[in-house]
């Protein structure tokens, strides 16, 4: 990999992206820390996507092979796609994409929920997208990612493999958000000073409040919010200017060229991929 240094609009930050293949399941993260290992300097965050992470731990799940409940198929087909898609969402004034995407769930979308209610319960369930963190882009056929277990933990063994005076971030793009001065946000973790775990109930509440941004999962080193927030932010959006960026399942077919369950591991290592970055303040 050449060394390819963006500037941050602002003027305040360096972004180095750490380009890679498509990582495969229960493979190690060694590709982004001998990458990263050739580019950092102390003081340096590596900002890695929970994604990859999880992937590499082997956290994957085949909703094909769970059966809909009566439960899961109403939180789909009435409570997700026709209460928010067509009531709560516009009412609370939900992104128009997300409205969207919830008026045309797929009845995959049932299995999906029978996954939440199995592992997260309804306190997760309830939330009609993006429940828990449970990912369903840039993985094969029918196949998605839970977060990654104990971030924190696998963020300071990743800086110790760099073996530098660096700080290793790993963010969900789940929204933290901001209310009355405090942070929380559904996802069921976060970094200090973020109270997570909050589900259907956080995610309500939040659209009451100010949304933040990306969420800082775990970190190598005890960071402010604040902080965190800012550097999940950059990255965020760096990553999202990708052509390559598929940051919903709906943005599978746009830069794969197939369905969201016919993807496969070939088609997804036929394109560069950007689990982590690198920011530098300047």
């Amino acid at each position: 990999m050449s060394e390819k240094i963006i500037e941050v609009p602002g003027g305040e930050y360096l972004l180095i992206p750490i380009e890679t293949g498509y990582i495969k399941p229960n493979e190690n993260l060694d590709v982004i820390i001998n990458s990263a290992k050739e580019y950092m300097k102390d003081g340096d965050y590596l900002v890695i996507a929970e994604t990859p992470v999880s992937v590499s731990q082997g956290r994957l799940v085949d909703e094909a092979e769970y059966n809909p409940s009566l439960k899961a198929k109403f939180l789909a087909d009435i409570w997700s796609k026709y209460l928010w898609g067509y009531i709560f969402g516009p009412l609370l004034g939900i992104k128009k994409r997300t409205i969207k995407n919830l008026r045309k769930l797929p009845k995959e979308t049932r299995a999906h929920k029978e996954v939440v209610l199995q592992l997260y319960g309804w306190k997760h369930a309830l939330k009609p997208a993006s429940e828990a963190g449970i990912d369903l882009s840039n993985l094969p056929r029918t196949s998605v990612s839970l977060l990654p277990e104990n971030p924190e933990k696998v963020a300071k063994e990743l800086k110790a493999a760099i073996g530098k005076e660096v700080k290793v971030l790993i963010i969900d793009t789940d929204a933290t958000y901001r209310k009355n001065g405090k942070y929380f946000t559904g996802l069921p973790v976060a970094i200090e000073g973020i109270d997570s775990d909050n589900g259907f109930f956080g995610y309500v509440k939040g659209q009451l409040g100010e949304n933040m941004g990306s969420t800082p999962l775990g970190c190598s080193e005890k960071i402010s919010v604040e902080e965190g927030l800012k550097i999940a932010n950059i990255t965020e959006d760096y990553q999202k200017s990708l052509s390559t960026a598929m940051s919903t399942i709906h943005s599978v077919k746009e830069v794969l060229g197939t369905d969201e369950g016919s993807v496969t591991v070939e088609a997804l290592d036929s394109i560069t991929h950007t689990p982590a970055v690198i920011i530098r303040k300047k």
